[in-house]
């Protein structure tokens, strides 16, 4: 199955996606209220015109998903995998930075 064929099956719920390269390789950490609309939003001519999303998706050949409950465990979760894997297209948090919170 490509990728473009996974991204149609993602489900729409809440949760945090990651793009892997050939070689398995976490790329990218993102996080989704829809996994299903967020993640095909990527293969848009208009996302595709930007040069950082267009080499992601170049590289990017396979994509994989963790549901949750809603869009603030999401982030924190998001949050937690970037410190873990330290994706190369992520450069929000690489530093250890972490996103404000709010009550």
């Amino acid at each position: 199955m490509d990728i473009r064929e996974k991204v149609a099956q993602l489900p729409a719920s809440p949760g945090v996606y990651l793009y892997k390269d050939s070689q398995g390789k976490v790329i990218y950490v993102g996080k989704a209220k829809s996994l299903r609309s967020r993640v095909r939003s990527y293969f848009s001519d208009d996302r595709l015109a930007d040069v950082k999303t267009d080499t992601l998706i170049a590289e990017a050949r396979d994509v994989d998903y963790i549901l949750v409950d809603n869009e603030k465990e999401a982030l924190a979760l998001e949050n937690n995998l970037i410190k873990q894997w330290k994706p190369r297209f992520n450069i929000l948090l690489r530093d250890d930075k972490t996103y404000p919170t709010s009550s």
